[in-house]
């Protein structure tokens, strides 16, 4: 999961993790902060409710991408390719074979299989272009790795007050629909895979409409992670 500062990434770990222990959960950190409250990449695991065993997917957390600060491009180049280890802490310096317990022989499993960039919908129109450049400059990373990508916007409550409480009408609403539009031109994603949600942050219950868009949104990412394993296996020897 990549983007910008306060986006809401960890939120949604804590969303998935909510929905599927069928409780509010604060796994993940979160909060109000100008810069990224994340400092750790984390490969976020989520369990079984009943067996208490991980789930066969991961969710990988990472701080803010800003302009002019770390990760750039170097270190994301690290991290599509599964050399850096859960639990590896950003620092002002570069991401290097040095590190410790960097992977220097990662397998398919630990390689990334699907990017999720995630945007609260609310800001987009403030994301300074150099971030833009920025992602899409990494997309060309992506591409050459045919790894598939998709977006989720969060946040969504706050573009209009016809969702405060209920998101049910979330795509009949205008004002998200032209945020999906407008994320879908600025990456050159189709907005089929643009997923607006909302995530656990208030709440002290769950409900059915803010669940179903978090799943939504999962069902694809996981979808489409299956797809890059199937593409890896046919390429196999």
């Amino acid at each position: 999961m990549l983007g910008p500062v306060g986006a809401g990434k960890s939120s949604y770990f804590n969303t998935i993790n909510s929905v599927l222990q069928d409780r509010i959960t604060q796994q993940g950190m979160v909060g109000s902060n100008t810069f990224s409250l994340t400092k750790v990449y984390r490969q976020y695991q989520v369990r079984s409710q009943t067996t208490g065993n991980p789930l066969n997917f991961r969710l990988c957390d990472t701080c803010g991408i800003a302009v002019n600060k770390r990760p750039d491009l170097a270190d994301l180049n690290y991290l599509l390719e599964g050399n850096v280890p859960d639990g590896y802490t950003f620092s002002t310096q570069p991401i290097n074979p040095d590190i410790q317990d960097f992977i220097s022989e990662p397998k398919l499993q630990d390689k990334v299989h699907c990017v999720v960039y995630v945007f609260a919908a609310s800001s987009i129109k403030i994301i300074d272009e150099d971030t833009w450049v920025k992602l899409k400059e990494l997309q060309l990373r992506m591409n050459d790795r045919a790894i598939p990508r998709l977006v989720i916007l969060t946040k969504i409550d706050e573009l209009s007050e016809t969702l405060l409480g209920d998101v049910s009408t979330v795509y009949l609403n205008k004002d998200v629909q032209n945020a999906v539009q407008c994320v879908s031109e600025k990456l050159c994603i189709t907005p089929g895979n643009v997923f607006p949600i909302k995530n656990y942050e208030s709440e002290i219950m769950l409900n059915d409409s803010t669940s179903c868009l978090a799943l939504q949104a999962l069902d694809r990412m996981l979808g489409y992670a299956n797809d890059y394993l199937m593409n890896q296996h046919d390429l196999m020897p």
